[in-house]
């Protein structure tokens, strides 16, 4: 499954938001990178994750799609992930919410 945004029970979003000095933009970035790419692509219930990088370099949002909010719940208590929160808690500020996409609109 790619990422999508459409209105389905079939896929649960989680939004991070991200608050950082804009010096560390590129480094929390990198470090997000590093891990979905080792430790969350492995997850039970992953589908897809992206990051967008305000052009202030004050915020980074993550777009995540996940099976359901419950794979949500047990990558937030996987060993692996509760090891590395400490390390994004060091260079930024941390905001999230888990929902359904309820409306959706496109051009074409």
């Amino acid at each position: 499954m790619s990422t999508t945004i459409a209105v389905t029970k079939q896929v649960t979003t989680l939004i991070n938001i991200l608050t950082v000095e804009p010096e560390n933009q590129q480094k929390l970035i990198e470090l997000l990178r590093d891990n979905t790419e080792n430790v969350v692509r492995g997850l039970d219930g992953w589908i897809s994750t992206s990051f967008i990088a305000a052009g202030d370099r004050r915020h980074v949002a993550i777009y995540s799609q996940w099976r359901d909010a419950a794979s949500v719940e047990a990558m937030r208590t996987n060993p692996d992930m509760v090891a590395y929160f400490p390390r994004i808690a060091a260079l930024a500020a941390f905001d999230s919410f888990v929902g359904d996409v309820v409306y959706n609109h496109h051009a074409g």
